[in-house]
């Protein structure tokens, strides 16, 4: 499978919510990183995904301008929700980098403008507070305590 057949079937996997199937893309020593989640090593990237594709109410993602390079791939992804906290809902446009050696992705690294992610998720509180250094470590450290309750449930 070359780098973009996978991260095509990545990103398709995810559409239909089939984390299984979003895990088996990983390495058994992949890293992945977004503005809300640092540093998970493989067994938290596969359970993030696992609670998105549970958890996501009203999910929707479109995937496209998938480019391979040497080695791994770019792409760029819109995920729209409802973020839980406040029942808002977030349009979030995402350009990935994707590090792949032997078919598997082992560093995976979301960006997108956090400030405009919390102002959708979080309306005033975001508008007013969310280009802080400390809003952005409150919603990192929530997200990691979100999904170390998820995987201590599972």
């Amino acid at each position: 499978m070359s780098n973009k057949e996978l991260i095509t079937h990545f990103y398709t996997s995810f559409q239909q919510k089939d984390y299984q199937s979003m895990q088996d893309c990983y390495a058994d020593q992949a890293v992945f990183n977004d503005e809300a989640f640092k540093n998970l090593n493989s067994d938290e990237v596969k359970a993030m995904w696992e609670m998105l594709c549970k958890t996501g109410k009203e999910l929707k993602l479109t995937f496209g301008n998938i480019s391979e390079t040497a080695s791994g791939a770019t792409a760029e992804w819109t995920a729209s929700y409802l973020f839980s906290r406040t029942g808002k809902t977030v349009v979030n446009n995402i350009h990935a980098i994707f590090l792949i050696e032997n078919g598997k992705i082992i560093k995976h690294t979301d960006t997108f403008d956090f400030y405009i992610w919390a102002k959708q998720a979080f309306g005033l509180t975001g508008l007013l507070i969310g280009w802080t250094p400390f809003f952005k470590n409150k919603v990192q450290t929530t997200a990691r305590e979100s999904l170390a309750k998820f995987m201590t449930k599972e």
